[in-house]
């Protein structure tokens, strides 16, 4: 077996220069969560003596060997792997996927499964717009990035046209630039006005018209009316009891009612009215100035949400006053929002909707109830923030009619906004725990909010989502990001990537939901609604897997033997298979292998069985998974990102290898024999 290398400790495994571009060094600072709100920690010495995990040996700490969950290196179709860690003498089980898992690697190339193909459709710099240019990384433009596809794309959405057979819509987030590895001549303390401009528009979101091949899963993207650039420019309007509030006006927009742009877009949700709802992230890093802010209230509201330093990385402020909290001191206030966008009409003006609450968000996903009432889940991805669920008032509409559409424009605009309690076990057998959803704010028919958190209005409620959080003492979590309803259970999966805060002085302890000290592997919750109503008020869960090195004895893969599971660390996106399946993408992958996208059944013997599918190149991230009945998808994102190599010197070449720099791209994934993604092998 050959042995990855022993990656030097870094937040989450990734080089320094991401970390300052994604999210501003977010976990390189202390957590701006400062309170220990976990309400039940008195119980988790009892709670964590009973819980399935331990009894898989969950107390113990990490082996600190990789050697047992490494196997051969994959080539480009694929790589064969032996059986991942643990204990030894666990007779096989037949793969309920039908393909070999690809061994963990260090490579510069997309690896998938022999008996797979995989296409690139679709890089950084490739024109979306008609009369874009072609890609020229020397000669970049503001005005032609703004005609392209941008940077490091996230999430992705592939929504069928049904008035087209075979034509789809492909639907990208572009979540962050990192100018020193975009822009030749780049000076990170000084960038003209041109390279501002271009990383503003290498920002937000792309659609783009694609054709299918009805023989294998490969896409070709059309030049078509439909096709779309958003930028960090593109006019958005403010919905919900927050717009109009004080709390968002500025100089250019005293009514508070228009914003320019979307920033940090991370992960989203395709809803069943077909619109597409993209997340606002780490979006602290873009606003300089807040050390100087004055006034305390304003102050702390600030610093809750990472906003306390001077100037900001990208030097924006320097060029747009807006990111100057000095001049502009609202302006931070209209991003952190859940943005719907309708991917069928380029000249619909998207939407952030402030009835879903401003944190970091990493994506919306929504689940339509027995009565019609719509939940959306959502994540706040940052060590000790909190996992949210919004309830519609509205029921929503199946048709596609003006009348029905219209109703369904309304769904997130009308209803509660509630936060997460986890508590400890529950009395065995059953799940680990409960919880319960505790109400926030309730946003009205006529644009107006109902607060349920003591001292504050509404609007400040939606503004300062975290504080109100605080005030009602959710449950701290270890970086909850993906969080999405199963489409035919309705079980709820949480991608809880990790939190190396966990038990430090002064912070959070374990407790049943978070139950490691310094976790950098992370853990995949399961939450049921009582009475599978997403309506419900309260819950149970459990933790499906408990992320690491199969070896280690702090890891749990639902109870699977573990000698039979690919290792897997920083769950960060999760999508379902068209068989119920789930499916998970990973972003800084502490054990020293690239990241990657596995597969993980979630019902009978083989539950918890995690293997890896592929694994993305050197430097890069996995991250907006689809998976359909014969395609599967994903984004490549930041490859090439090391404090090691640079635009001049990269370390990654890929896609389009020789000489060139790295590109973020799309990939599609498939059977070279045209069946099913997942075919399970005979026994």
């Amino acid at each position: 077996m050959r042995l990855l290398p022993l990656a030097v400790h870094r937040p989450h495994g990734r080089p320094a220069i991401s970390c300052r571009y994604r999210c501003n060094d977010a976990c390189s600072r202390p957590a701006p969560n400062p309170t220990d709100t976990t309400p039940f920690r008195e119980v988790a010495a009892a709670a964590l003596s009973r819980r399935r995990v331990l009894q898989a040996g969950l107390v113990a700490g990490i082996s600190g060997t990789l050697a047992a969950a490494c196997g051969t290196g994959g080539g480009t179709g694929g790589g064969a792997a032996g059986p991942a860690g643990g204990a030894a003498g666990t007779a096989p089980m037949p793969s309920p996927f039908g393909f070999v898992a690809v061994a963990p690697n260090t490579d510069d190339a997309v690896r998938v499964p022999e008996g797979f193909d995989q296409q690139v459709v679709i890089r950084w710099g490739d024109p979306v717009l008609p009369g874009a240019p072609a890609f020229d990384p020397n000669a970049q433009t503001a005005a032609a990035q703004a005609q392209q596809f941008g940077f490091n794309n996230d999430f992705l959405a592939l929504l069928d046209d049904p008035a087209s057979p075979g034509r789809a819509l492909l639907v990208a987030n572009h979540e962050y630039s990192t100018e020193p590895l975009m822009i030749p001549g780049y000076n990170p303390d000084a960038p003209t006005p041109e390279q501002v401009a271009i990383g503003m528009a290498a920002h937000g979101m792309s659609v783009v018209a694609v054709q299918r091949d009805g023989g294998s899963g490969r896409l070709t993207p059309a030049m078509d009316p439909v096709n779309r650039r958003i930028t960090a420019s593109t006019p958005m309007t403010l919905t919900g009891p927050a717009a109009g509030d004080a709390l968002v006006r500025t100089s250019a927009d005293p009514e508070g009612r228009t914003v320019l742009g979307t920033l940090n877009n991370c992960a989203g949700g395709v809803t069943p009215w077909r619109t597409v709802l993209t997340g606002e992230e780490n979006i602290d890093q873009y606003f300089a100035g807040g050390e100087a802010v004055a006034d305390p209230a304003a102050k702390a509201a600030l610093a809750r949400y990472g906003m306390d330093g001077g100037a900001t990385d990208r030097k924006w402020e320097g060029v747009d006053p807006r990111f100057d909290l000095t001049r502009e001191p609202h302006e931070p206030n209209r991003f952190g929002w859940i943005v719907e966008v309708d991917p069928f009409d380029p000249a619909s003006t998207p939407r952030k909707h402030t009835a879903l609450g401003r944190f970091k968000h990493e994506g919306a996903n929504v689940r339509v109830g027995p009565t019609g009432t719509v939940a959306v889940y959502m994540g706040d991805d940052e060590r000790f923030e909190y996992l949210y669920k919004f309830v519609s008032s509205r029921t929503h509409r199946a048709g596609d009619a003006p009348a029905d559409r219209a109703s369904n424009a309304r769904l997130l605009d009308e209803g509660t906004l509630f936060v997460a309690r986890f508590s400890g076990d529950a009395p065995t057998p059953g799940p680990d725990g409960g919880g319960e959803w505790l109400p926030l704010v309730e946003s009205l028919a006529d644009g107006t909010g109902r607060s349920f958190v003591p001292g504050m209005t509404a609007a400040q409620v939606l503004v300062h989502t975290r504080m109100a959080a605080d005030t009602v003492a959710a449950t701290p979590m270890d970086r909850p990001e993906d969080v999405q309803p199963h489409p035919t259970t309705g079980r709820v999966y949480a991608a809880l990537t990790n939190n190396d805060e966990r038990g430090t002085p002064g912070k959070p302890g374990v407790d049943a939901v978070n139950p490691r000290a310094d976790n950098t592997n992370g853990q995949v919750l399961e939450l049921t609604e009582t009475g599978d109503d997403p309506a419900a008020r309260t819950f149970g869960w459990s933790l499906l897997l408990v992320c690491g090195d199969p070896a280690a004895a702090d890891t749990y893969f639902g109870g699977f033997p573990k000698d039979q599971v690919s290792p897997i660390s920083c769950p960060d996106n999760v999508a379902f298979d068209a068989v119920g399946n789930l499916w998970i993408a990973t972003d800084g992958n502490a054990l020293g292998s690239n990241d990657g996208l596995f597969a993980v059944p979630l019902e009978g013997p083989q539950r918890g069985r995690v293997q890896q599918f592929l694994t993305v190149p050197r430097g890069a991230e996995t991250c907006g998974p689809v998976v359909e009945e014969r395609m599967a998808l994903v984004s490549v994102q930041h490859p090439g990102e090391s404090d090691e190599g640079s635009l001049a010197n990269p370390i990654s070449h890929w896609p389009d290898g020789g000489t060139s720099i790295a590109r973020p791209a799309v990939v599609a994934i498939w059977r070279a024999d045209g069946g099913p993604l997942v075919a399970p092998e005979s026994a």
